[in-house]
């Protein structure tokens, strides 16, 4: 069985690779966030599996054969022959920021029931992780609660990134439901902070991340971009700087994050009671030099980084 366990989304992302003959360019990447998150676990030394599904098609052949590359188990990963692989046109702009426009009506990772998870992979796991994406349609949603269910009645340690992509949702409402359901037992929260925008309004950064404390979290980080990160657990709060470099392609930065915090907390060898600030002050700093690595290179799970390169850019600070 896998230590790392993550449940959701895997697509294509079609990211833009210049022009010719005045035409656009795009480049296919292999990614979804949980997937992403599960490449990056792998990458940086952590057994890691992946349940979901993708079309029966040559996009989902293709992904999983990527992620058996990288290590990833995918023994819980569905090929349906009724709903083709979701794709993503990812449209980059100047300051490597990045929007998308979704193929997904429905897609094969909405469409994963309940009674295709493999249960036992998510009870013996230490960590099980989440996202909200998975959570914004049918049969998915129930799947995604049922997961969460398992880990926890397993006490497993849970992880959640309610990564929010507007197009996916029916409605705002919808989504900031889901979204508080998908953090609502988790352990490790990593939120970006327009999602805290999003699901907040008008409120400090620091008074979220203590928020989601006094609620339950035992780790939360907001990530704020190239500003870095904000940190918070029982005994504080505190904020990483983040690196001043080249964004390229935002893709996958927010999921090389909680990546980072969740392979160091894993390779701490501490239980989630005897953290201390000064412990996850560290994983923010681990996981913003992963993420300002990703953000260099195009694609999700092609620009997930080793430690030694991580290493590297921990020493450059």
């Amino acid at each position: 069985m896998s230590d790392f366990v993550a449940f959701g989304e895997l697509l294509i992302d079609f990211t833009p690779a210049g022009r010719e003959d005045g035409r656009p360019l795009f480049m296919q990447n292999p990614g979804g966030a949980p997937a992403n998150v599960t490449v990056a676990m792998s990458n940086f030394g952590i057994s890691s599996a992946f349940i979901g599904m993708v079309g029966d098609d040559q996009f989902g052949h293709f992904l999983k054969s990527v992620l058996e590359e990288k290590g990833v188990n995918t023994s819980g990963l569905v090929l349906s022959g009724d709903y083709h692989t979701t794709l993503a046109f990812v449209h980059l702009f100047e300051n490597g920021d990045r929007d998308f426009t979704f193929y997904r009506k429905p897609g094969a990772d909405v469409m994963f029931e309940p009674s295709m998870l493999r249960e036992e992979m998510i009870a013996n796991a230490r960590v099980f992780h989440t996202g909200s994406v998975s959570m914004s349609h049918e049969p998915s949603r129930s799947a995604n609660l049922r997961a969460i269910e398992i880990a926890r009645e397993a006490g497993v340690v849970i992880s959640c990134d309610p990564n929010y992509r507007a197009p996916l949702w029916p409605s705002p409402a919808e989504a900031r439901t889901y979204m508080e359901k998908a953090m609502e037992h988790a352990d490790i929260i990593k939120i970006s902070d327009n999602e805290v925008e999003f699901l907040y309004g008008d409120i400090r950064l620091e008074d979220a991340a203590r928020m989601l404390v006094d609620k339950g979290a035992s780790m939360v980080f907001v990530t704020m971009g190239s500003e870095g990160a904000i940190y918070a657990c029982a005994d504080g709060l505190g904020i990483d700087q983040g690196y001043n470099v080249k964004a390229v392609d935002t893709t996958g930065a927010g999921d090389c994050f909680i990546a980072g915090v969740v392979s160091q907390f894993m390779g701490s060898g501490k239980t989630l009671d005897e953290l201390t600030l000064d412990d996850v002050a560290g994983f923010a700093r681990f996981a913003n030099a992963a993420a300002s690595l990703c953000v260099e290179s195009r694609g999700g799970i092609p620009s997930m980084p080793y430690p030694d390169q991580v290493y590297r850019r921990l020493a450059e600070k």
